[in-house]
């Protein structure tokens, strides 16, 4: 198969393009080049050629009528590649991905990664210092370099797939986390209250899951030593608590807090009533009962 993009310098849209490529297809004979011979024999070309036409392989965005995605951002070139071949790359970057998890891991780096490219290739927004498209062209050789273009394309392309493997197994593991999150809610007794073998994140699950009765969330710290009984907030990114933890909770620790609280082995209660902890899972699942009693 011949792989065809544009020589001379190059951009992130056409470097993270390439490395998704590299992944979906395997080998390949690959070229960078503007003879229109060598693109016109190519099985496909990205972002060059002027030609936007998927049953033939052609995935430029430079014209007049450049393909767009449906909320109107026009694609750039890692953009129409990743939705094209972006599913069957994700076997390749996350090796045992559940089939199940694919789309969810697909979209949420075509929203939360790729998307960004594309705005800043249109322009359609301001890309600042330290952008991930500037960190990519700052790849070019420099007009003192003897580096050929050719290869700090390449260079750059590995710098790619390293950034683009880990935004996977990111996006792998909020997936597997919202799965176990939503599992943990369909098992629960109480609907207000879901516990967690493991601390993970949660809240994608909780909002987009539509767990709207869910008062309180139980998991353990990181080496399972204490348990967390923590509020849920009324929307994303809030402060805020659908029930706070009862005001003569708040600041206390230890034996007072256990005392107050009416258990054996309680360890705090924060200042601003949105987590308090035990030494056990029970003594937590508790803590949120008496919350919710003391809320009714």
């Amino acid at each position: 198969m011949k792989v065809v993009t544009h020589s001379g310098t190059f951009h992130a849209d056409d470097v993270f393009a390439f490395s998704v490529l590299r992944e979906a297809l395997g080998a390949f004979d690959f070229a960078r080049t503007r003879d229109t011979g060598l693109i016109e024999a190519a099985d496909l070309v990205f972002d060059v050629g002027g030609i936007y036409d998927v049953a033939r392989g052609r995935y430029d965005h430079h014209m007049r009528d450049l393909p767009r995605r449906p909320d109107g951002t026009p694609y750039s070139s890692v953009g129409l590649i990743w939705r094209d071949f972006g599913r069957d790359t994700l076997p390749k970057l996350i090796p045992g991905i559940d089939e199940d998890l694919l789309d969810a891991v697909w979209q949420d780096i075509d929203i939360g990664f790729i998307l960004a490219i594309d705005q800043a290739d249109n322009g359609v927004a301001s890309v600042s210092q330290g952008h991930l498209s500037l960190l990519i062209e700052a790849f070019n050789p420099t007009w003192v370099s003897d580096q050929s273009y050719d290869d700090a394309f390449l260079e750059a392309a590995d710098f790619a797939r390293g950034i683009l493997v880990r935004a996977c197994r990111q996006a792998h593991a909020e997936a597997e986390a919202q799965s176990t999150v939503l599992a943990a809610a369909r098992k629960a007794r109480d609907p207000r209250v879901i516990v967690l073998n493991h601390k993970l994140p949660w809240e994608k699950a909780v909002f987009e899951g539509g767990l709207r009765d869910l008062l309180f969330i139980i998991y353990p710290n990181e080496d399972s030593t204490s348990w967390y009984c923590r509020t849920i907030p009324p929307e994303p990114n809030s402060f805020g608590q659908r029930l706070p933890l009862p005001e003569a909770w708040r600041g206390l620790q230890e034996e007072e807090f256990s005392r107050v609280a009416g258990i054996t082995d309680g360890v705090f209660c924060h200042p601003s009533g949105f987590i308090c902890g035990a030494r056990s899972q029970e003594s937590a699942v508790r803590l949120a009962e008496k919350a919710i009693a003391a809320g009714q």
